[in-house]
């Protein structure tokens, strides 16, 4: 059996390599890449696969290293990161009191009602939420030591 991949890049992005490359000689798995410098089969223990751990972490650093460098000079352009805000202050406010009654992110959110934008008519993530709310307790605590 053989393991096919488009490219070298894609096997290092969240994966332990050390660990898969055990695993598929474990289970006596190849490994063949269609794409690339390493276009051809594999041993996933050999030396290719050792090289290619590494390209692959150079790789990973190289792309956060860019995308931190994109969302400063965004930053100094004035430019905000990520998607449009769906949270406004009634909400937030809904959200204080649902959370005041000791219910859950989810059930505060499934409660919880976008009001503009794409999302309109949609509940918020509890990630939202929970961002939303955190962000009011270091604001509220910021007001409260000055």
């Amino acid at each position: 059996m053989t393991l096919v991949l488009h490219e070298h890049k894609r096997i290092g992005r969240g994966v332990e390599l050390a660990m898969l490359a055990e695993e598929l000689k474990a289970s006596d798995v190849g490994l063949q890449f269609l794409t690339g410098e390493l276009k051809s089969s594999h041993d996933p223990t050999g030396i290719v696969f050792t090289v290619l751990a590494a390209m692959s972490g150079m790789e990973r650093e190289y792309i956060r290293d860019r995308t931190l460098e994109g969302h400063e000079s965004a930053r100094k352009r004035g430019k905000t990161i990520g998607g449009a805000g769906v949270t406004d202050d009634d909400m937030l406010s809904m959200a204080l009191h649902l959370r005041d009654q000791e219910m859950s992110l989810r059930d505060i959110a499934d409660r919880l009602v976008i009001t503009t934008g794409k999302k309109k008519g949609q509940h918020p993530s509890p990630a939202i939420v929970m961002r939303m709310l955190r962000e009011h307790d270091e604001q509220a605590a910021t007001a409260a030591s000055t």
